[in-house]
């Protein structure tokens, strides 16, 4: 196992009715700005629970934040935060208006051009306080530092991350799911599989507790996926799911081990040419990624095989093979495609997207930084 610190400074409220804990959590005097998506969070209630929490503090809204959010719509926010003398955001939503969000913290507090903590990864040393309702469980932003933002015009698609941009709380209401569409449920439950598989699926190095964690949480989501798209209203059946997708991503899991994440960084640059969900790009990239790295990921594919899937007759080539059909087999019941022809996508986009990635500086990706621009061809070839 290698070294690490691990800190993880956001206070997690989870269970039905937690909303009106939001009094006690936000500052008496705070002028606040609360962030949002689409009228999702108004048709289902949420909003009106939200404000009653609040109570008299004043407080303004802005919506709107895509599912991809973009520079352009945040800086929007950005600017009505400076107008209202804003001191205190509140995410309600899904990952992207919490990684929207983080991106607002991070630009009302930094001096210069805000685009450039992305393109540049200029460092964010400070943000505004911020905390976040969760409605969409997938990504894990309401217990971590990272986000993942789109520029709209530039064509580009870029993470960045700070100790400075951890949400103070989050409020995980499992209610709140309950009128998702299917293709938001089954996004998330992608979404955090693969955010498991990032942290897992590289080499051994003797992390059993790391490991056993993230095999619990596969397992978890395997289980509770195809119910939480058959049962909309089973309160258990969404709990279980809504605390796997935080602990996938809040830095538990990731501590002492090598990660991956090339499947990420492929996924994105299909997002921000061809629209794609994220979920969607992550379950048409990982199946070929792990075909075209099964050598270099041998041993923990043949772990995989056995410990999440049972996997245990064959020869080693067989197990992994199989493993990796079953993980494919596991999106498509969960109604999300895996190839690029799926979504009318072919072999002419991937000299854009290999360029991207070399744009981007994507050159040297994975545990072993070992995925190259031609590796990475490989595996979009592979996915179509």
């Amino acid at each position: 196992m290698q070294n690490f610190t691990f800190h993880n400074p956001t206070k997690i409220l989870f269970g039905e009715g937690q909303i009106a804990a939001l009094d006690a959590h936000v500052p008496r005097d705070a002028r606040v700005l609360i962030t949002s998506g689409g009228g999702s969070i108004t048709r289902n209630g949420v909003l009106a629970q939200v404000e009653a929490a609040l109570g008299n503090r004043t407080h303004f809204i802005f919506s709107g934040i895509e599912p991809n959010p973009t520079y352009e719509t945040l800086m929007q926010a950005v600017a009505l935060a400076r107008e209202e003398r804003i001191d205190f955001l509140l995410a309600v939503g899904g990952g992207s208006v919490i990684d929207g969000t983080k991106f607002i913290a991070a630009a009302l507090k930094f001096e210069g051009e805000p685009w450039d903590i992305l393109a540049k990864q200029a460092p964010v040393t400070d943000a505004m306080p911020f905390g976040s309702v969760l409605t969409l469980p997938a990504t894990g932003s309401e217990m971590n530092s990272g986000s993942v933002i789109s520029h709209r015009a530039k064509g580009d698609k870029l993470p960045f991350m700070s100790d400075a941009t951890f949400p103070v709380f989050s409020v995980l209401d499992p209610t709140t799911t309950y009128s998702l569409p299917p293709r938001q449920i089954a996004n998330g439950v992608v979404d955090a599989f693969v955010h498991v598989m990032e942290q897992y699926m590289t080499y051994p190095i003797n992390a059993n507790v790391q490991d056993r964690f993230a095999e619990g949480l596969l397992t978890t989501l395997i289980e509770v996926g195809p119910r939480a798209l058959a049962e909309p209203h089973n309160y258990e059946v969404r709990a279980n799911l809504m605390w796997t997708a935080t602990l996938a991503l809040n830095g538990l899991i990731g501590a002492g081990v090598p990660a991956d994440w090339a499947t990420h960084m492929l996924g994105h640059e299909i997002t921000a040419l061809h629209g794609l969900d994220h979920a969607q790009t992550l379950a048409v990239v990982l199946p070929a990624m792990l075909t075209v790295r099964r050598t270099q990921k041998h041993g923990k594919l043949l772990q995989y095989a056995e410990r999440v899937w049972n996997i245990t007759e064959g020869t080693e080539e067989e197990r992994v093979t199989a493993a990796i059909t079953a993980t494919r087999d596991f999106f498509e019941r969960m109604t999300v495609p895996t190839r690029l022809r799926d979504y009318q996508i072919g072999s002419d986009s991937i000299d854009t997207l290999i360029a991207k990635l070399q744009e981007h500086g994507m050159t040297a990706l994975g545990e072993r930084a070992d995925v190259t621009p031609e590796v990475s061809r490989k595996v979009y070839e592979l996915a179509v």
